[in-house]
């Protein structure tokens, strides 16, 4: 079967399934499946202070990061709600973030309001390269990634159908990503996220850097309590016909306790989705989205 495309929303333009979504999962989940991703953006940054530079903006430790090894990182406005989440690689030269094509314009705009008079040099390379999601175990990040030359991409594409590789939709990425509870900016946050609530702690933030924007509040919350909501996984009644829309209200009894981020159907646990809800609904409440019942499976933990 042809390729079915998403038609809206964060992944528009990208593959979303080739007609047999829970044969795609499996492939990406026996470690032999890959997938085009170059609809996201991808942002170079070069010049010889880039790495502190960028470290002091950013969540994550990027000092010692190892050239080569990807990671996670966020930007925070400065009362430690998330506006960035990126994914990054030093290559020895420059740093190659790739995010979200929408936030794209806005990052480089502040990175460039940043630099003073340092030696960096932020540019919007998307039309020079494409990220692909590679062939290999899934990692914690959702890779492994590739950057790749768009010159070459379809070289590495016909590599992978050499070795029998599947590629993949979107539709098996944000499976294996919600299954595995990592939540996706613009998606399965909102205008007041913090990373506490989201288990983003030691995946995207480092514990124990200097300050960055945004710390103060990151830091309060992990020593003085719990954050006032937590990312949850949500099984959701298999016998619905339709999926809960973005946004839908989580329910607990009457009351109104949450959203619904991401959703897909898993080829092993069936409808699945993360949403954001407050920390107090006990964590084996049943939960109800417009009319669709819904068991916990905790990720950040109530207490």
């Amino acid at each position: 079967m042809s390729a079915v495309l998403v038609e809206s929303g964060l992944d528009a333009g990208a593959i979303w399934h080739f007609g047999e979504p829970n044969q795609e999962q499996r492939a990406l989940a026996a470690g032999n499946g890959w997938a085009d991703l170059s609809h996201r953006a991808v942002i170079s940054i070069s010049g010889k202070d880039r790495t502190k530079w960028l470290n002091d903006m950013m969540t994550q430790e990027l000092l010692t990061l190892p050239t080569g090894e990807w990671t996670q990182t966020l930007l925070l406005d400065a009362q430690g709600h998330i506006e960035q989440q990126l994914f990054l690689v030093e290559d020895g030269e420059s740093i190659w973030i790739h995010t979200e094509a929408s936030k794209a314009e806005e990052l480089i705009t502040y990175l460039n309001k940043m630099k003073f008079m340092l030696d960096v040099d932020v540019l919007d390379r998307t039309t020079d390269f494409a990220v692909l999601r590679a062939p290999g175990t899934p990692d914690a990040l959702g890779g492994p990634f590739a950057l790749v030359p768009r010159a070459e991409v379809a070289d590495v594409i016909a590599a992978y159908a050499a070795a029998e590789h599947v590629q993949v939709g979107t539709w098996a990425l944000e499976a294996e990503r919600i299954a595995a509870g990592r939540p996706r900016i613009l998606l399965d946050t909102d205008y007041k996220s913090i990373p506490n609530e989201l288990g983003l702690l030691h995946t995207a933030v480092h514990m124990n850097k200097g300050c960055y924007r945004g710390q103060e509040t990151v830091a309060k919350v992990f020593n003085l309590g719990h954050p006032p909501r937590r990312l949850v996984l949500l099984h959701l009644d298999g016998t619905m016909v339709h999926m809960p829309e973005h946004g839908a209200k989580v329910l607990f009894g009457e009351k109104e306790v949450g959203f619904i981020g991401s959703m897909s159907r898993h080829y092993e646990l069936g409808p699945i989705a993360l949403a954001l809800i407050k920390r107090t609904v006990p964590v084996d409440a049943t939960l109800d989205i417009d009319g669709v019942h819904a068991t916990q499976e905790v990720l950040v933990p109530a207490e």
